[in-house]
């Protein structure tokens, strides 16, 4: 589960004394945060605590968090010069920690204990950077792919080099999947979705499939429940399914060698009781049953107030589902 660690007290008394920022570029402290909902709760798998927008600010364009809450880039992208000024070269580099925290975690995780690395989509990245941060309407991005489509391909082009060095620094340092995550793909009209986001992460995928690597590919599109061809198109070995869109539904929809993730409601482990969490569990886990490849996760990420109660309910459930 994605933020898993952020409901947990292990991982709040290290935000009494670090930043988020701190924590992700440490890589002793991404290490820690990593490993505290796996020790806790014995998940099948850890994923990198890390950030999205690490990638822009490896290209040039750095993040802090505001005390009110949200995100803010030191500028906006707005212009072809803007875009210009952005960098691919040393985004490996730059993006040293990662490797390192990975390198540690694969040390320190079991065997039966998968470890996952992402990065956000090169759609979802724009949107972020051509707002200057969080904001309550992504329009900025969408305007320019349909004003100025030159300006928007090389900012993709950008996105999409620097993204696939990020993922191959991440295979070398030993993850055993990995995941795009597309969260603003639900907010491209379905006619517009393909050239403005499923393209480039066929890209990326393309070009991490080589003869020496056959590490699983994951991509979840928030909210994109009218390209499901265009989802397929991108080559991932696995689509998540947000709880907003029916799991049978995409098990009919989508083949059989695609492997499906998700996608229990979020709200429930904040909401709910750990009867109504293991409940709901069991009917995700139903909608599944017979049919190979289906990776149990919420539908999106775990929020802040998710019951620890809960989550150990969710766990249990899956875990002696038979």
């Amino acid at each position: 589960m994605r933020q898993a660690g952020r409901a947990l007290p292990e991982y709040r008394k290290l935000k009494e004394k670090y930043t988020f920022l701190e924590l992700v570029q440490n890589p002793e402290l991404a290490s820690e945060v990593t490993l505290q909902p796996v020790r806790r709760f014995g998940f099948d798998a850890a994923i990198l605590f890390s950030d999205i927008l690490v990638i822009p600010e490896a290209m040039g364009q750095s993040y802090r968090f505001r005390e009110t809450g949200g995100v803010v880039l030191d500028f906006a992208v707005r212009s072809r010069d803007d875009v210009e000024r952005l960098s691919v070269e040393r985004v490996v580099e730059r993006l040293g920690y990662v490797d390192r925290a990975l390198r540690s975690l694969r040390r320190e995780l079991s065997e039966e204990t998968a470890l996952i690395g992402f990065s956000g989509s090169p759609w979802t990245l724009a949107t972020f950077m051509m707002e200057g941060g969080s904001a309550e309407r992504y329009t900025k991005a969408l305007a320019l792919f349909r004003e100025d489509r030159e300006t928007y391909c090389l900012l993709a082009e950008k996105l999409t080099a620097a993204i696939t060095a990020y993922l191959q620094m991440q295979i070398a340092a030993g993850v055993d999947a990995l995941q795009i995550f597309d969260s603003h793909g639900g907010q491209l009209p379905a006619g517009e979705f393909k050239e403005a986001s499923a393209r480039w992460m066929r890209d990326i995928v393309s070009a991490l499939r080589t003869p020496t690597s056959a590490v699983p590919i994951i991509v979840f599109s928030l909210g994109t429940h009218g390209n499901w061809d265009d989802l397929l198109a991108t080559g991932a070995n696995v689509l998540g399914v947000d709880w907003h869109f029916s799991l049978a539904d995409a098990r009919r929809l989508l083949p059989a060698n695609i492997a499906l993730q998700g996608n229990l409601a979020p709200s429930l482990l904040s909401d709910g009781t750990p009867g109504l969490v293991a409940q709901e569990t069991r009917a995700v886990l139903e909608a599944m049953r017979g049919r190979a490849g289906h990776i149990f996760n919420l539908g999106h990420g775990l929020t802040p107030g998710a019951k620890l109660e809960n989550i150990s309910a969710l766990v249990e459930t899956v875990k002696s589902f038979r």
